[in-house]
């Protein structure tokens, strides 16, 4: 079978691969796989997909061997997004490549990293964790001799860069949008001035089904790891929508059930309605708008790809909840505090004295043309790092400083 022929099982609007638009570098075809494929393949074998084994997704990763690091995340993700690519007949590759890619640019201690160096790169161009991950596949992962970055097909690196939602223009959404293409992380702007990604227009749906994976693996998983971290009980669960009508419907059907097993019972029915209402939502969304190639999609005032007005009002809740007792709760404001200070202890130490860095980043450094360069190349080094990393590099560079509580299970 020809991997880079038409796919006649695929629906009118999927992402073809014999129509893709190729790669900045252009490359022979793969006998055995599709562009696709090959995109998926090179994000798996990436460095920066492996060190997500050592980054936060909420709790910092030494915490517990249980709870969801960046890597775990992303693979579950990549799950559903397959899943529902699959039953919608778009090109589960591609939706996957996306999904895998997705939290690539994160840094170290999740969100919390993202606000430090965002508040630190602001003189020199901003962060973005979403702009990030682009620079990191077209710029910071060099492995290849003919080119920098994994010289990923346009359709794998518009969906990295805007499955959330445009990102410049009338219909700009999401967290990553701008009101101003002026405003744009210099991470994105730079490549999408070499490469344009069509930033004003929504992604294929191959990429917007990778987002709404992305919210039911972490409205998923989040439930999960808060029980497991003691910040609230089933108790707490079954007076919130979606959460509550589950565990009582196992308490129907499993009287005197298991706690672990009545907990994960639960919980994989609260994940089970939220793919089966996305894929509801897109097949009456789809049948209304016909689209009729993969471009209709990308051309709509919206995404195709959601959950219902009903079920995302009730994980709005979930959410409120989440943000008050798990992302805001005490021991994690604490641990925040803890890690925002070595990230602000990290970042002007290297800026001050680049000769810090690793001799393989010294190459860079020389390149740099005054303090904006010199604090690009330095945020590449810190984004890069994983939790523990940053945390030993801290303890070798601060020895004065008291690392104990970083350290604390």
């Amino acid at each position: 079978m020809d991997k880079n022929a038409p796919d006649m099982t695929l629906a009118p609007y999927a992402c073809q691969p014999d129509q893709s638009r190729g790669r900045l570098f252009p490359e022979k075809l793969s006998t055995f796989r599709s562009p696709f494929q090959r995109d998926r393949d090179r994000i798996i074998h990436s460095s920066a997909f492996r060190r997500l084994k050592h980054k936060t997704q909420v709790f910092v990763e030494h915490e517990g061997d249980y709870y969801r690091t960046r890597l775990t995340h992303t693979i579950e993700v990549a799950q559903v997004a397959r899943t529902i690519a699959g039953t919608l007949g778009l090109n589960v590759e591609l939706a996957e490549a996306v999904a895998l890619a997705h939290d690539l640019g994160h840094p170290p201690f999740g969100h919390t990293g993202e606000d430090a160096l965002a508040e630190l790169m602001k003189p020199y161009g901003g962060f973005d964790h979403n702009a990030q991950a682009i620079r990191i596949v077209t710029s910071l992962e060099r492995h290849y001799a003919d080119f920098d970055g994994l010289n990923l097909t346009w359709e794998t690196l518009e969906g990295i860069a805007k499955h959330n939602g445009p990102v410049i223009g009338p219909h700009a959404s999401g967290a990553h949008s701008v009101s101003d293409p002026a405003l744009m992380p210099y991470a994105l702007a730079q490549f999408n001035a070499r490469y344009d990604l069509e930033l004003h227009t929504h992604a294929s749906a191959e990429a917007q089904v990778a987002a709404v994976a992305d919210d039911v693996a972490y409205n998923h998983h989040d439930l999960h790891d808060g029980l497991r971290a003691g910040l609230f009980t089933e108790a707490d669960l079954m007076e919130l929508p979606v959460t509550g009508p589950a565990f009582a419907e196992v308490d129907r059907l499993y009287p005197g059930l298991d706690p672990s097993r009545r907990r994960h019972e639960a919980l994989r029915r609260v994940f089970g309605e939220m793919v089966v209402d996305v894929i509801a939502v897109a097949r009456t969304r789809l049948q209304t708008s016909q689209p009729q190639c993969a471009q209709d999609i990308r051309d709509m005032d919206g995404p195709i790809i959601r959950f219902s007005k009903p079920l995302f009002q009730n994980l709005k809740a979930i959410k409120g909840f989440l943000f008050t007792r798990m992302y805001r709760a005490p021991t994690v404001v604490i641990e925040r505090r803890r890690v925002t200070a070595m990230v602000n202890d990290l970042f002007p130490l290297f800026l001050r004295d680049p000769s810090l860095l690793p001799d393989e980043w010294q190459a860079d450094v020389a390149r740099a043309r005054g303090e904006t360069d010199l604090a690009r190349v330095v945020l590449d080094y810190v984004a890069g790092m994983t939790d523990r990393f940053a945390i030993q590099e801290h303890a070798r560079l601060f020895p004065g400083a008291d690392h104990a509580d970083a350290h604390r299970a």
